[in-house]
């Protein structure tokens, strides 16, 4: 038997896609929601639960809201950063080495961010929905 414990989390954030077709590539934002998929690495615990959810909103929900919510995710490349790092703010743009596309984003969270805040736990994140809209999300999983 296999059990998730889903939990949402919702943040507010800006980007552009260097070198989209579209819109894309003009500064914008988006109300993104995101989901996260936890499993044990063992078996549910003494009361009966994978995680507490409030343990995933404590961990990855506070580096959402101290990294990305209300903040500019840009590519380290992109040419407006030295723009936006002028720009007055408590802070600064959250620079990645790799265009911020919501595929992107997810694979950065599952892959990198979710592992460092959650080593100490015995669950994993194996699966992130990352909602830019509410007609379009990704899903990248283990």
């Amino acid at each position: 038997m296999q059990i998730k414990a889903i939990r949402k989390v919702k943040f507010d954030a800006g980007h552009r896609i260097v070198g989209h077709e579209g819109k894309c590539q003009n500064n914008h934002g988006h109300e993104y929601w995101a989901h996260f998929y936890a499993e044990s690495n063992s078996s549910l615990d003494q009361l009966g639960r994978v995680i507490d959810f409030s343990i995933i909103k404590e961990t990855i929900g506070q580096w959402i809201d101290d990294n990305w919510d209300h903040n500019m995710i840009i590519w380290e490349e992109d040419p407006n950063l030295p723009l936006l790092n002028q720009c007055i703010g408590t802070k600064k743009p959250f620079v990645l080495p790799f265009n911020p596309t919501a595929e992107n984003l997810a694979i950065y969270l599952l892959k990198t961010i979710c592992p460092k805040l959650l080593k100490s736990n015995c669950i994993k994140i194996t699966k992130i929905k990352l909602y830019e809209t509410s007609n379009c999300y990704v899903e990248v999983s283990l």
